[in-house]
């Protein structure tokens, strides 16, 4: 994705920016998740359209490619089929990064949890690949923080929360975000156990070194099974500890 693209209404995705040295380190360790703007986008404005409008541009070209897996492939078209899920973890987590950088709830609470509804159409689709784990931290982390109203790693307040919780999740969403994590728990668990096939980020066994590449796979697959047990660990803390209330940011007590 370039990152100086110019979209229609003056909205401009930005080069990344750095953020202050102490939280640089402890994020990028957490997910990669960029670091927001300080202020959300205004609702109704140019700027929050034009992210809209990106973002839903973004996500289309996402589904177009994943349809066009199943057809024919047609060396004239522009846009062609995914190969791998790696691909669509570069796609998916290029639109994630936007959605963190605007920091406006409004846009990041429906289009994160469209993007994980669509992780588990996709993981099925395709081997298995340590490279889902890489998109699912990014949303583990963004699900924890807007559930929390901060920054589940720095304890930074997020951009959009300065008045409170209110701009947080509804208990709708909350729910909808409790089904999706636990499917994507329990399906991520059948995908990383099944043969990946030559050339999908494992050991190839095959050759003359067959012990020590054995050796290898083995201490790899050990590492998976760590990323899968730690698959949405921190939304699912701050998830039980809401529901269990009953509390649900978008939704007053009267």
């Amino acid at each position: 994705m370039d990152n100086n693209t110019n979209e229609p209404g003056g909205f401009i995705i930005p080069s990344l920016p750095s953020p202050a040295p102490s939280n640089a380190s402890t994020s990028s360790t957490a997910s990669n998740l960029p670091h927001p703007r300080a202020h959300a986008l205004r609702a109704g404005s140019a700027k929050e359209e034009a992210a809209r409008r990106y973002v839903e541009g973004r996500l289309l070209h996402v589904s177009r490619r994943y349809t066009k897996k199943f057809q024919p492939h047609q060396e004239s078209e522009e846009v062609h089929g995914y190969v791998s899920m790696g691909d669509v973890v570069k796609d998916l987590g290029d639109v994630v990064d936007v959605l963190w950088l605007s920091g406006t709830p409004s846009l990041q609470i429906p289009y994160l949890l469209n993007i994980a509804l669509s992780v588990t159409t996709y993981l099925s689709a395709f081997p298995p690949s340590p490279a889902t784990f890489q998109l699912l931290r990014k949303l583990d982390h963004a699900f924890s923080s807007l559930l929390k109203g901060e920054d589940s790693v720095t304890g930074e307040i997020l951009p959009g929360f300065e008045g409170g919780r209110k701009a947080g999740m509804s208990k709708t969403d909350m729910v909808r975000c409790k089904s999706l994590v636990e499917s994507t728990r329990v399906l991520i668990v059948d995908v990383m156990s099944k043969d990946p096939g030559p050339g999908n980020g494992y050991p190839d066994e095959s050759g003359a070194e067959t012990d020590s590449m054995s050796m290898s796979a083995d201490d790899e697959n050990e590492g998976h099974e760590m990323e899968v047990a730690k698959v949405y660990e921190r939304t699912i803390v701050e998830l039980e500890g809401l529901l269990d209330s009953g509390t649900g940011f978008g939704v007053t007590s009267s």
